[in-house]
């Protein structure tokens, strides 16, 4: 019986890390779409919803990182966008989920590294689907420019988020 309590309680908490997680991300998609960046290249965002992609990663593992991102992105394409935003940010979201994954086991990079490596996937992902879309391959002509938005994004999304991770984990390691 006192187990079951104690597996109700630990079911219950994860359940509330998830759906913070969640709130989080979408909040920071929503400012996303209302605070405009003053770059004159379409489709460059800072991707601060990544952040929490990445603290994720880092705290509480793979199945819940991918089931909040995955969330996030249905979430965010129906309140704000429509189904082709929902196929690009599913598209860019799942590539740059993969690599994180891939390249966080590998421990080739540290976790700013990664997220750079998001970041690139993200917008390959979503270059991608709109050259399968528009049936031409010229939408790759961003490439470069979304890819030096993608480093610099992602290197202080991994920055903030190697800093949020640090003093989550110092957190529970007090409790």
């Amino acid at each position: 019986m006192r187990q079951g309590k104690q597996e109700n309680r630990k079911t219950g908490k994860q359940v509330a890390v998830y759906g913070m997680l969640i709130s989080l991300a979408f909040i920071f998609s929503y400012l996303e779409a209302i605070i405009p960046i003053p770059i004159p290249i379409p489709g460059v965002k800072l991707g601060l919803a990544n952040l929490v992609t990445m603290v994720g990663l880092y705290t509480v593992g793979v199945g819940g990182t991918a089931a909040v991102s995955l969330i996030r992105i249905v979430l965010v394409g129906c309140t704000f966008g429509n189904l082709f935003s929902m196929v690009y940010g599913l598209a860019g979201g799942v590539l740059s989920l993969v690599l994180m994954i891939f390249f966080k086991k590998t421990n080739w990079f540290g976790q700013v590294g990664v997220s750079i490596i998001g970041g690139i996937g993200h917008n390959i992902g979503q270059l991608t689907v709109a050259a399968l879309v528009t049936e031409t391959a010229g939408v790759f002509y961003y490439l470069p420019f979304l890819m030096a938005a993608g480093v610099a994004a992602g290197g202080l999304i991994g920055l903030l988020g190697g800093l949020v991770t640090e003093r989550i984990q110092k957190f529970v390691s007090r409790v």
